[in-house]
């Protein structure tokens, strides 16, 4: 996670980490990570990765396990803390508006549950694509899914962690790509049903809990 609206301490770090931990963390962990490997299967070619916002390094450390050459940024020194578990991952403190690093630098730049927090959204999104040589990796929490409704209720009983997120649909998240990268962006997106038990847990449903999401960047 990238703290931009919402500021992560060192409690919410631990917290963080301790919730994969839980039965329904691992259940979630399991399904969005399948969801992200389906859409991840569109970069063939790809050898290396930032992920922005890597908070812990979660998912940095789920994208090493993949065999792509992983990073991660974020701007909680909390989070980041965490994350110096990470043997040979390249961490760097920053922020997801202004990469320190060089133009096409990765083959590809990912943010996962990261997206949600950031104030100006389309700025870090070229950022990322100003970084990337073959596109992005996308996993934002949906709105439009029985997650979301959770979320929206949850709100009406006290503050919680994902109250200055903003969750999207499926259909937002084409637009806000296109928006950065052009009306001819190609997007491919899956998404979990997480946290339904339901036999098609996979799916291409838009109100699937989770959107993995890919988008291609055009040769040339």
């Amino acid at each position: 996670m990238v703290a931009e609206k919402a500021v992560f301490d060192q409690q919410v770090a631990l917290r963080y980490e301790a919730w994969y931990e839980t039965p329904e963390g691992r259940r979630a962990d399991a399904l969005e990570k399948a969801s992200l490997r389906r859409v991840l299967e569109s970069f063939p070619e790809a050898r290396s990765i930032l992920e922005v916002g890597c908070g812990t390094g979660h998912f940095t450390r789920w994208l090493s396990e993949q065999g792509l050459a992983a990073a991660g940024l974020d701007l909680s020194a909390e989070m980041l803390g965490e994350a110096q578990v990470l043997d040979g991952v390249l961490l760097v403190r920053g922020d997801a508006h202004r990469l320190p690093f060089a133009d096409g630098a990765f083959d590809l730049v990912a943010f996962v549950t990261a997206l949600e927090f950031l104030d100006g959204p389309q700025e870090a999104l070229a950022e990322a694509l100003r970084v990337s040589r073959q596109g992005l990796l996308l996993g934002v929490l949906n709105r439009w899914s029985l997650l979301g409704l959770k979320r929206r209720l949850s709100k009406l009983l006290g503050p919680t962690v994902y109250d200055p997120a903003h969750f999207y649909g499926v259909g937002e998240m084409k637009r806000l790509l296109r928006s950065v990268a052009g009306p001819k962006a190609q997007t491919v997106w899956h998404t979990t049903l997480f946290p339904c038990e339901w036999p098609w847990s996979q799916s291409a449903l838009r109100w699937g809990g989770f959107i993995a999401m890919a988008l291609l960047v055009p040769e040339g």
